[in-house]
């Protein structure tokens, strides 16, 4: 259907990744390009940042600790954004919960006959119901009804969509479950060359120093080894806990999104039904 005038609730115009000009991802999908980009655009900002702090205790930790930090800063960031924009598209989605497109007269029955009303409607909120978890499970159950004419069939549909919506978004959180897994194993292997360059450095100080006065002197550049062991699994585990605190209530509330949903199709779409006459004389 054709879009004329502009409506409330323009995906195209609206939506956080095509407002950046890169392909918007369904529902609150995110686009990976995008969000890596975010990812690298965060850490080179934050270790620009570092850069007035060059020799203190916090920027040494991101600095001088090998390859690790910068992997760990990587992961963390692109996390953070994955999270930021799903944010922005699940704020967007909520949107639609305020619009009611079946009509409030109490009179109004919702059956084959009166389905086109109802799709209008939509079509004078939204640009693409497609594009919306809401709309799209009305638009796929009332097309069931306007095609097959049974009221009957659309309280299994919306349900049946509703367990799709919420597979779809499970499945959209597996990246970022990932990287939860991820960011403290990347910590770990730092403990683990940090332990190696610990280990190997001391051996070479018994090797050549005799005197204890040398043995202290070198075994200052040993400690940077131990450094690097215990500060990049401190900077993982705190990265991961905040991530997975974060993911934890942004999952909530798009859970609780999805259950409003289902609650909205129950009071405005399913509770107007009726069952036409001839409906029951196919069913005897």
């Amino acid at each position: 259907m054709a879009i004329t005038t502009e409506v409330p609730l323009s995906w195209s115009r609206q939506d956080i990744e095509q407002r950046f000009a890169f392909k918007g991802g369904r529902y609150t999908r995110v686009n990976t390009l995008l969000s890596i980009l975010l990812g690298v655009i965060l850490t080179v900002v934050f270790y620009a940042l570092l850069i007035p702090l060059e020799g203190t205790f916090f920027a040494d930790m991101f600095t001088r600790r090998g390859f690790i930090p910068y992997l760990i800063c990587f992961f963390s960031f692109w996390s953070l954004s994955i999270l930021f924009i799903k944010y922005r598209k699940l704020s967007f989605q909520k949107k639609s919960l305020v619009y009611i497109v079946v009509p409030s007269d109490t009179s109004f029955v919702l059956s084959s006959t009166t389905v086109d009303t109802v799709i209008d409607n939509i079509y004078e909120c939204v640009d693409d119901p497609r594009h919306f978890v809401l709309f799209n499970r009305i638009i796929i159950a009332l097309s069931n009804l306007r095609n097959l004419g049974r009221v009957t069939d659309v309280d299994e549909i919306l349900r049946s969509q509703a367990v799709h919506d919420e597979s779809s978004m499970e499945t959209s959180y597996a990246l970022l479950s990932g990287f939860i897994w991820a960011i403290p194993v990347l910590g770990f292997i730092g403990t683990v060359l940090g332990l190696s360059q610990a280990i190997g450095g001391f051996g070479k100080v018994l090797q050549t120093s005799e005197e204890l006065s040398q043995i202290k002197t070198s075994l200052q550049g040993v400690t940077g080894g131990l450094a690097t062991a215990f500060e990049t699994t401190l900077q993982a585990l705190i990265a991961a806990l905040f991530i997975q605190l974060v993911l934890t209530f942004l999952k909530k509330s798009e859970e609780e999104f999805l259950d409003s949903c289902s609650e909205y199709c129950i009071t405005n779409i399913v509770n107007k039904l009726r069952i036409m006459p001839f409906e029951t004389q196919n069913d005897n």
